[in-house]
């Protein structure tokens, strides 16, 4: 799978913090930590495949990745949301965009967002990972 780069989606914002650094147009794909965790660990061992900064929020309930803007209108992942940030509160600095919530991969040690085509394959891949697991218990 190709994934595509664009300066214009996610500029990181890194190493300055004054003035204050500008919001970004991103939507945010949030899923359980299980899988996106395994989903993670799919887009980063692929051949050119990318993943952007993700999110977790510290109850270790769900993963976040920021994904290019206009995502949201069309995500339908079971089990699975994509939130419009509209650039509200969503900063990629090095600092977490919400309270209660760290980077599992910051900004600056990420492409600048998640592939959403990328991304609906990895997460299948992951779920049918889980499944085949929880099978053989």
């Amino acid at each position: 799978m190709k994934t595509s780069r664009s300066i214009e989606v996610c500029t990181p914002l890194t190493e300055y913090s004054e003035p204050p650094l500008a919001e970004v147009g991103c939507d945010l794909v949030t899923v359980p930590t299980r899988q996106g965790l395994e989903a993670v660990d799919i887009l980063r061992r692929g051949a050119g495949e990318a993943v952007g900064p993700v999110l977790h929020d510290d109850g270790g309930d769900t993963l976040g990745f920021v994904v290019p803007p206009g995502t949201a209108a069309a995500w339908d992942v079971p089990g699975s949301t994509c939130t419009e940030t509209n650039g509200r509160g969503l900063r990629l600095n090095p600092e977490p965009p919400v309270a209660g919530s760290d980077w599992l991969l910051p900004p600056g040690e990420a492409d600048l967002a998640t592939d959403p085509v990328v991304l609906r394959a990895a997460l299948g891949e992951a779920a049918r990972l889980i499944e085949a697991a929880d099978g053989c218990q």
